[in-house]
């Protein structure tokens, strides 16, 4: 694939937003932010995006819900978009109830970045 990978990633947390944003912009990923399962939908209106990366845990409308509103999108293209979790609470789901919830993969927090990076490039 030519060109840079668009990921959206959402999440509240400023550290792990930062830190994820530069290590995906070092493997020619161009990064996109929201804070909240709200922005998210609002820039899905607007644009497509190659992966998401989803905090589960956001103010507002958190991870799961978004997820969920995301499948249920109109525009195949856009319902499909792969979806990785991103949870401090891993240990808590299993794969299986990960992908109940309409997410392709997930990642346990502290994120290991060769494991995220590997799992970008995968589903991009």
């Amino acid at each position: 694939m030519s060109g840079k990978i668009k990921v959206l990633i959402a999440e509240d947390s400023s550290v792990i937003l930062n830190l994820t944003k530069k290590i995906l912009e070092f493997q020619n990923c161009e990064i996109f932010s929201a804070k909240n399962g709200h922005v998210v939908l609002e820039m899905l209106a607007t644009s497509d995006y190659q992966v998401i990366l989803m905090d589960i845990n956001m103010p507002g409308m958190d991870g799961i819900e978004c997820t969920g509103q995301i499948r249920k999108l109109a525009d195949p293209k856009k319902a499909n978009v792969p979806i990785i979790a991103i949870t401090g609470n891993a240990r808590n789901y299993s794969l299986d109830e990960f992908k109940a919830q309409g997410f392709t993969d997930f990642l346990q927090k502290p994120l290991n970045f060769d494991v995220l990076v590997e799992k970008v490039k995968a589903l991009a």
